[in-house]
């Protein structure tokens, strides 16, 4: 069955900041079975504006999972640690290769999550040392071996159980793991050879991955000419802001509150950082949008952190796939790789919000069949709850929530019935805090894994700022008109973005 939406309803704000004549009844037409101010009958007016819409909101997702913080500084820099383990990808570039001579050679291609260990032709160092036994597995299987020889980011390793290593095909198709070391008596730490190992493969420090984000200025206004302010309307207007009456720029002045505030959460969620250029100005180069010299545009939104170093889902059939609990099982294998933590909350639209309530509802035996009768005092006369609100799948708990802003026509709503594959149906959040070290305050701290930092300090605090200015009220210029403004300079931090999920 298909459903078309009405093609006439009053979806978009009026772009004009003054009151307009289709605001109003027009009673000066003329025509036939027109009525006008000529004839001698009263309409019956209907004064209560209709909320034909609900609640247009969208804000109030980033306050039920987050946090909000000042900060005073242009970029909010945070580290995050390492894995404890040693683990990378590679490729069997030799059969027999180093010393000794039925050693295989081995090319150290990328970390294990996925960042390379080489930069513009110059090798970083990894944590592979001589000596250290490792395991190696690829499509011909999987081997145990010793590191006899380290040169850069390759390295010469003999088998346990073989002769050598069949060369691989592909960069990254291998995947190596040191699981400890093993020398013989009385040796000291040198290569196969005998000879000396380098510095820089002698010891192994932590290591710990630095993030930043910058906030960005969001700004509006709106504006109402003196007389206006002092003119009445038919219309008792309403609004999420509390505002009623009969003034008509009260609503309009709620609304563009009302939708400023949205502004502040869609921007955080959506938000993209732009690379660096020297331009001077502000320009649209091939690459993407640049500002001043040695300045970022933009911002990190929660789902380009996500896409840049989380984890994405598509469902194990396709798009919308959550009939099942072969998606969730899959999540559950890549939240076991990251940081397994174990309650977890999802924002989601309404057909993935179904489609899990039927899931569920599935695992009922009798779910098959029809309603179970008589089972928990459950009769036909029952009201059912057939809507599911989380459950445990293993050592996970799960949360699950609509999201109005996946929902909403005018909002992702609208984007994702033409995105396709690349519509965003959910978002997997981990609940509680994690532990980072700031570096404004030299310690570490415990922090939700979302929150929000804005710009404030004993001066100015642009948290949510809003201020009058005009002939209108408290006078502040000559300018017949009030003007009342809305500021805000704002990021997000998105920590462990390795533990979140965007279900596309």
């Amino acid at each position: 069955m298909a459903i078309t939406p009405g093609s006439s309803l009053n979806a978009t704000p009026a772009p004009n900041k003054q009151t307009l004549n289709n605001n109003y009844l027009d009673f000066t037409a003329t025509g036939a079975g027109v009525n006008t101010w000529a004839q001698q009958y009263l309409p019956d007016l209907m004064e209560k504006e209709a909320e034909v819409f609900g609640p247009r909101t969208i804000a109030g997702f980033l306050s039920k999972i987050g946090a909000e913080e000042a900060m005073q500084a242009d970029q909010v820099v945070w580290s995050e640690q390492g894995r404890l383990h040693i683990s990378y990808t590679g490729q069997v570039t030799h059969a027999t290769q180093g010393v000794p001579t039925n050693a295989s050679e081995i090319t150290i291609t990328k970390e294990i999550d996925g960042a390379g260990v080489t930069s513009s032709g110059t090798v970083v160092d990894h944590a592979v040392r001589v000596h250290d036994t490792i395991v190696v597995a690829n499509s011909n299987g999987v081997f145990k071996c010793m590191v006899t020889e380290v040169a850069g980011n390759v390295i010469s390793v003999a088998c346990y159980t073989q002769d050598s290593l069949a060369t691989s095909s592909t960069a990254n198709d291998t995947t190596i793991l040191v699981y400890g070391s093993e020398y013989a008596k009385g040796k000291s730490y040198t290569n196969a050879a005998g000879t000396a190992v380098s510095d820089s493969h002698s010891a192994n420090e932590p290591k710990m991955q630095t993030y930043s984000n910058k906030p960005i200025i969001i700004k509006d206004y709106y504006e109402v000419s003196g007389s206006d302010t002092a003119r009445i309307g038919w219309v008792e207007v309403t609004g999420e802001e509390g505002q009623s009456g009969y003034l008509w720029y009260l609503k309009a002045e709620a609304d563009t509150r009302a939708r400023f505030n949205d502004y502040l959460e869609m921007a955080m969620l959506e938000g993209e950082k732009s690379a660096l250029d020297g331009s001077d100005t502000l320009i649209e180069g091939s690459f993407g949008m640049y500002g001043a010299t040695g300045n970022q545009v933009g911002t990190e939104g929660l789902f380009a952190a996500i896409e840049a170093r989380g984890n994405e889902t598509s469902g194990v059939t396709g798009v919308n796939a959550a009939t099942d609990l072969a998606e969730f099982d899959a999540i559950l294998a890549e939240f076991d790789k990251q940081g397994a933590i174990e309650e977890n909350m999802m924002f989601v639209n309404r057909a993935t919000s179904l489609a899990m309530d039927d899931m569920l509802a599935s695992m009922n035996s009798y779910g098959a069949g029809g309603t179970s009768y008589g089972v928990f005092e459950n009769d036909e006369d029952m009201a059912l709850n057939l809507g599911f609100s989380g459950f445990r799948r293993g050592s996970y708990d799960f949360y699950k929530s609509d999201m109005r802003y996946l929902n909403d026509k005018a909002t992702r709503g609208g984007i994702n019935a033409a995105a396709g594959s690349n519509a965003i149906r959910g978002v997997i959040i981990p609940a509680g805090t994690s532990t980072v070290y700031d570096q404004q305050l030299g310690k570490n701290l415990k922090r939700p894994f979302l929150h929000v930092r804005y710009r404030a300090s004993q001066t100015d605090n642009r948290r949510m700022k809003t201020w009058t200015t005009g002939s209108v009220g408290a006078a502040t210029s000559s300018l017949d008109a009030m003007q009342i403004h809305f500021l805000s300079e704002r990021c997000l931090v998105t920590q462990g973005a390795n533990n979140f999920m965007l279900m596309k």
